[in-house]
C-alpha cells in the first residue's frame, strides 16, 4: 500500500514537471516578436570591378564585356562562340607553322655544316693534287692529277657560289626567329581566350599577324627568298604596318587606366633612347656585317677559280701556276671557314632582327601614348612593367634611365647608356 502511494506521488510529480515545462515553452512562444528588416549591403560599382579585371588581364588591352554592363544579369564573361572557334583555328595554324619552321631551320642548319665540310674537302684535296702533280716527274700521273685537281676546283667553285647565294646559316636564323615569334603569337592568343572576351577585331588582328610573319620569314627558297645582299640595311619587320597616330591633346590632363603625365614623359624618353642608341647601334653593326659578308662571298669563289686555273697549267715552265693552284686552295679554305664556319650571314640577320625588335618597341610605345582615350590603351602600370622586362631592367632602373635621358637633353656632354641590358 505504501509502494502504491509512493508511485502515485512520483507520477503526480512527473506530471506536474511536465506541465511546468509546457508552460515555459508556451511562455517562450508567446514572448515579444522581433521584426527583422531587409539587410542593406554596400553597392559594388561594376565599373571599378571591370577596371580591376582589365588590370589583371596581363596588359594585353583586352576589353572585358560583362552581362552587368549590359544590365541583363549577373557578371559573366560573354564571347561569341564563332569568334572563339576562329581563334582556335588560328591557333592550330600557328602551331603547325611553329613545327614547320623548327624542322626547316634544323634542315638548313644541316645544309650549312654539310656543304661547308664538302667544300673544304674538295678544296684541300684539289690543292694537294696540284702540289703532287707539280712534284711528279712527267707522264700520266701528271695529267691525271692535273685533271682531277681542276675538276675538284671547278666543282668547289660551283657549290660555293650556290652556297653563297642561299646562305644556309642565314636561312636557319630566319627560321629560328620565325618559330620564336609564332610561339609568342600562340601564347598571346591563348591569353586572350583565357582572360578576355575576344571579338571579331581580335580575329582580324591575329590573322594579320600570321600573314605578316609568313611574309617576313618565307618557307620556300625559289621566288620568295629574302634578299641576301641588300643595297641598304633596314630593320626586320614582322608585324602588320599601320598608319601612325598623331599625338593629340598633349596639354590635357592624362589620368586613368594606370596612366599619368609622368608615365607618358617616361615612355617618350625611353623611345628616344631606343632610337638614338639601341636601334642605331644595331643598324651600324648590320652594315659592317653586310660589308664583310659581301667581301667574303665574292672572295671564296674567286680564289677557287684561280686555283682551278693554276692547276690546269701545272707542269709548264711558269712556276706561278703551281703557286696559284696550291695557295688559291689554301686561301679559299680560310675564307670559307670564316664566312660559313663563322656564320656571317646569321650574324647579319641577327643584328637586323634586333634592330627590328627595338623598332617594334618604339611603335608600340608611340601607339599607346598617342592614343587620346586612356581607356583605349594598355594599362599603364602593367605596360611599364612589360617594357622594363623587355629591356632587362627593373621598374626603378627603367625610371632612372628615363631620368638620365632627360638630363642628357639638358647637358649635352653627358654620356647616354643603352636602353636594353639583354643584348
Amino acid at each position: 500500500m505504501a509502494s502504491l502511494q509512493v508511485s502515485g506521488m512520483a507520477v503526480s510529480g512527473s506530471s506536474s514537471s511536465c506541465c511546468s515545462h509546457k508552460s515555459l515553452v508556451r511562455a517562450s512562444i508567446n514572448g515579444p516578436k522581433i521584426r527583422i528588416g531587409p539587410l542593406s549591403l554596400p553597392r559594388i560599382s561594376s565599373k571599378d570591378f571591370i577596371e580591376e579585371l582589365s588590370i589583371r588581364s596581363g596588359g594585353y588591352g583586352i576589353p572585358i564585356t560583362t552581362q552587368m554592363e549590359k544590365g541583363t544579369g549577373p557578371m559573366t564573361s560573354s564571347s561569341d562562340p564563332v569568334v572563339v572557334a576562329k581563334l582556335y583555328a588560328i591557333m592550330e595554324a600557328v602551331a603547325d607553322r611553329i613545327e614547320m619552321h623548327k624542322n626547316i631551320g634544323e634542315q638548313r642548319d644541316n645544309w650549312n655544316h654539310l656543304l661547308l665540310s664538302s667544300i673544304h674537302a674538295m678544296t684541300l684535296t684539289a690543292a694537294t693534287m696540284c702540289g703532287l702533280a707539280a712534284a711528279s716527274a712527267s707522264g700520266e700521273p701528271l695529267a691525271g692529277l692535273k685533271v682531277s685537281s681542276t675538276i675538284l676546283y671547278l666543282a668547289a667553285t660551283g657549290v660555293l657560289a650556290i652556297m653563297n647565294k642561299i646562305q644556309p646559316s642565314q636561312l636557319a636564323e630566319e627560321q629560328r626567329n620565325a618559330a620564336r615569334l609564332f610561339k609568342q603569337l600562340h601564347g598571346q592568343i591563348q591569353t586572350l581566350l583565357s582572360v578576355g572576351s575576344p571579338t571579331v577585331c581580335d580575329v582580324n588582328e591575329a590573322t594579320e599577324n600570321v600573314l605578316a610573319l609568313d611574309k617576313a620569314y618565307p618557307l620556300p627558297l625559289l621566288g620568295a627568298m629574302l634578299e641576301r645582299y641588300p643595297s641598304s640595311v633596314e630593320p626586320a619587320v614582322w608585324w602588320p604596318q599601320q598608319g601612325r597616330k598623331q599625338a593629340k591633346g598633349l596639354g590635357k590632363k592624362i589620368e586613368g587606366n594606370g596612366w599619368n603625365r609622368e608615365l607618358e614623359d617616361e615612355m617618350r624618353e625611353i623611345v628616344g633612347v631606343l632610337k638614338r642608341k639601341d636601334k642605331a647601334d644595331y643598324l651600324r653593326l648590320s652594315e659592317k656585317a653586310l660589308k664583310a659578308h659581301k667581301v667574303l662571298a665574292f672572295s671564296g669563289p674567286l680564289l677557287t677559280g684561280l686555283g682551278a686555273l693554276g692547276s690546269a697549267f701545272v707542269g709548264a715552265t711558269n712556276p706561278w701556276a703551281v703557286i696559284l693552284g696550291v695557295a688559291g686552295g689554301a686561301l679559299a679554305s680560310v675564307v670559307n671557314a670564316v664566312e660559313h664556319g663563322g656564320q656571317v650571314g646569321m650574324i647579319f640577320e641577327m643584328y637586323r632582327s634586333n634592330a627590328g625588335f627595338f623598332k617594334l618597341m618604339e611603335e608600340s610605345i608611340e601607339s599607346n601614348i598617342n592614343e587620346t582615350n586612356v581607356w583605349g590603351r594598355e594599362n599603364g602600370q602593367v605596360y611599364e612593367m612589360k617594357v622594363a622586362l623587355q629591356l632587362g631592367r627593373s621598374l626603378s632602373d627603367l625610371r632612372n634611365l628615363a631620368a638620365s635621358s632627360s638630363l642628357r637633353n639638358i647637358e649635352e656632354d653627358t654620356e647616354e647608356e643603352f636602353g636594353s641590358k639583354l643584348f
